[in-house]
């Protein structure tokens, strides 16, 4: 089976990580032996009809038995070209943004296959409307690869961060700039908690490990998430997560003691994280969790569904 995965969810300078869960969901899937090329573009209004155009280029030149999309945008690239059979992956924003979103619900109907990253993506959220409720539709998740995160010594990864060993932190895993994660829920957190906000958005991917381990508790304040990937990250950590009911968080959170997951409130949320404030190393038991949302099993989901598609035993 050859596969053709198309996104615009490229790193730049400012945001390294993104996309990062597509590339890791590639490699997954490569290493369970399918053969996956990759077409990336830029985002920007003016990069997509170049992009259509060498994309019905290479469909002409070259064969794939499929075509998967990641985020509405690109898969209307990928339709544009006239990619068959096309699965479009929405992931979150294309689904929510006022602009974005109607096109991708209206794309959503004319798919071969639409997915999500999770199934809150098919149900309002916080005002929002979702996915429209398409036959077949499906839920395929882009998994972390947990490789890169596992317990490190707190004191270890402050260190190599220059933070202060006796410090009070909350790690806040997004870029600020980005209005529907809500930073002004996790900096009023803070100033509750009387704690110092660390945030996101220009980390490395690679190093988004050590920020973890060196942080009390992970915050995700969001008004809505596709599916949460830093709160898988930080729990593969066994570091603790508050987070909004969004995305996976009401699976991933339940029954973990110390983790919450609870609509955001300054003074619950505190008294929540104080206890983890106050430890040498506050860690969680949540790995174990972690890992059932990882790039492998989420990778043979995939899988499953190209098969199903192509009629192909691989």
């Amino acid at each position: 089976m050859r596969v053709l995965v198309v996104t615009n969810l490229v790193p730049d300078a400012a945001t390294p990580q993104r996309g990062r869960w597509v590339r890791d969901q590639v490699a997954a899937i490569r290493a369970r032996g399918v053969e996956v090329e990759e077409f990336g573009f830029p985002r920007g209004r003016s990069n997509y009809l170049p992009a259509a155009r060498r994309l019905r280029a290479l469909l002409r030149r070259e064969r794939f038995d499929l075509v998967h999309a990641h985020y509405g945008l690109a898969g209307w690239v990928a339709r544009a070209a006239g990619a068959r059979p096309l699965i479009v992956t929405f992931h979150g924003t294309d689904v929510r943004h006022p602009i974005v979103g109607p096109l991708s619900r209206r794309l959503a109907w004319q798919a071969d296959l639409a997915s999500a990253v999770s199934s809150a993506l098919f149900a309002e959220e916080d005002g929002r409307p979702g996915l429209p409720p398409v036959p077949g539709a499906a839920v395929l998740p882009c998994g972390p690869a947990l490789e890169r995160f596992a317990p490190a010594p707190r004191a270890a990864a402050r260190a190599a961060l220059g933070l202060d060993p006796d410090g009070r932190y909350l790690f806040f895993p997004a870029d600020p700039a980005r209005p529907e994660k809500r930073h002004d829920r996790a900096a009023a957190l803070a100033a509750a908690a009387d704690a110092r906000l660390l945030t996101g958005g220009s980390i490395e991917p690679e190093a988004m490990s050590t920020w973890m381990n060196a942080a009390d508790a992970v915050v995700v304040t969001s008004d809505y998430e596709g599916f949460g990937m830093a709160a898988i990250e930080a729990l593969a950590c066994d570091v603790p997560v508050l987070s909004t009911p969004v995305g996976v968080a009401p699976y991933l959170l339940a029954g973990i003691e110390g983790c919450l997951c609870a609509p955001f409130d300054a003074e619950k949320w505190a008294a929540a994280a104080r206890p983890h404030l106050g430890a040498d190393d506050p860690r969680v038991a949540g790995s174990a969790r972690a890992a059932t949302l990882a790039a492998g099993p989420m990778a043979e989901r995939v899988i499953e569904v190209y098969r199903h598609l192509t009629a192909s035993p691989v």
